[in-house]
């Protein structure tokens, strides 16, 4: 695998735990009745989430052109 592809497998990676966290706290916020800070909480794992697409898109793309369509 390439470096850059890898690279953009951890990148992505990253991204999801970030977002479980935040999924985390929304939860947490949620069940304390703060809606606001809960909401905020999801739309930045949603953030992290649309971040990690891009790196697997990216490191799909290095794939293919290392390795060719099978």
């Amino acid at each position: 695998m390439s470096k850059q592809a890898a690279e953009h497998h951890i990148q992505a990676a990253e991204h999801h735990e970030h977002a479980a966290r935040h999924h985390k706290e929304a939860a947490k916020h949620h069940e304390a009745g703060n809606h606001e800070k809960a909401a905020h909480h999801a739309h930045v794992a949603y953030g992290h989430h649309l971040h990690a697409a891009h790196h697997h898109e990216e490191a799909t793309k290095y794939h293919l052109e290392h390795h060719g369509r099978k």
